[in-house]
């Protein structure tokens, strides 16, 4: 059984240990947090353990969960692999991306597992859906959020679009070409809604759109490729295929068929996708036990997370180029 423990016990930290409570196969130690009052109020009403320091937690583990903000996340990962600690790190996996090459190095030299919180890896949507995903064509995504000021650490971009950024780089197997971006800051000093379009080396094109200042709640990945559009509802968990057939023979009275101009008929069918309804938080940190004993590399690797935190800042430069130009023009006025 290895010993774990957390490093950040907020409203994610809670969460964390809350799952890590239901995985037989860890033994949960404690958990540090800098607020006292916080600390506290954790120790009391979840039962566990509260440790004084960042390093008597990590020497009391074999493996280190960091759910800390993310400006803390290099110091507290640095730390627990130079101690020769396995470690859980949230997204986005550090602040910068000198930080993330830094660790690389680290972890490499110090030969122990990491594993990056790229949740939506292990949501049942997407899951369900990856089986039936083929040389994605277009992609569109819109990840909003009704306004929360604890991700304002963060512009919008680390602190959600990333999300959706592994889901990209997962599926995509092709290199970037371009990047186009925008985004405005409302209420925070950061961007908080941002539009971007990805176009890839092999042609295919996404469009992504992501706000923490939305009236509602949406998180939508929609992919169309060759005669089949593919549908995740990562909020919901939901999965749907409509795949587009040639009508072999004569269509039945409930069949949905097109006439296309050359005089090819298309049949139309939708399947909703069975999904299995788990806690994809759980999951991922159950994932990265069975890496550890089992010696493999983790489903989300250190890599995987550096690429992710690269993309994110070609995009907030490409935001920056906008805004720029967004401050010329109200000069002007």
């Amino acid at each position: 059984m290895l010993k774990i423990g957390v490093l950040g016990a907020g409203h994610l930290g809670k969460i964390h240990i809350n799952c890590i409570k239901q995985i037989e196969n860890y033994d949960l130690v404690g958990f540090y947090d800098q607020d006292a009052n916080t600390a506290g109020k954790v120790a009391a009403d979840m039962g566990v353990k509260q440790y004084p320091s960042i390093d008597e937690l990590i020497d009391s583990v074999d493996v280190v969960d960091i759910v800390t903000p993310t400006i803390a996340h290099f110091a507290c990962a640095s730390k627990a692999i130079a101690k020769g600690k396995s470690v859980f790190i949230e997204k986005p996996i550090v602040a910068t991306v000198e930080q993330a090459n830094e660790l690389i190095k680290l972890a490499k030299s110090a030969k122990v597992k990491v594993q990056v919180g790229h949740v939506e890896r292990f949501n049942p949507a997407f899951i369900a859906a990856e089986p039936y995903i083929k040389d994605p064509l277009f992609i569109e995504v819109h990840r909003l959020a009704m306004f929360n000021p604890r991700g304002c650490d963060v512009p919008v971009v680390l602190d959600l679009t990333v999300h959706d950024i592994d889901i990209l780089l997962t599926i995509v197997k092709s290199k970037i070409k371009s990047i186009v971006a925008s985004g405005v800051s409302i209420v925070s000093p950061t961007p908080d809604i941002t539009t971007t379009r990805i176009e890839f080396e092999n042609g295919t094109v996404a469009n992504l759109t992501t706000s923490r200042i939305s009236l509602k709640n949406m998180r939508k990945f929609r992919i169309f490729q060759k005669d089949a559009y593919i549908t995740m509802d990562f909020l919901d968990k939901k999965a749907d295929v409509v795949k587009i057939e040639d009508v072999e023979g004569t269509p039945g009275p409930f069949d949905m068929t097109i006439d296309l101009p050359d005089g090819i008929s298309k049949k139309i069918s939708v399947e909703e996708l069975e999904t299995n309804q788990l806690n994809a938080i759980k999951t991922e940190l159950e994932r990265f036990h069975d890496a550890i004993v089992n010696d493999t590399e983790p489903p989300v690797t250190i890599e995987d997370g550096v690429e992710v935190l690269k993309v994110a800042y070609m995009i907030l430069d490409e935001i920056g180029k906008h805004q720029d130009l967004l401050q010329k023009h109200l000069s002007k006025q």
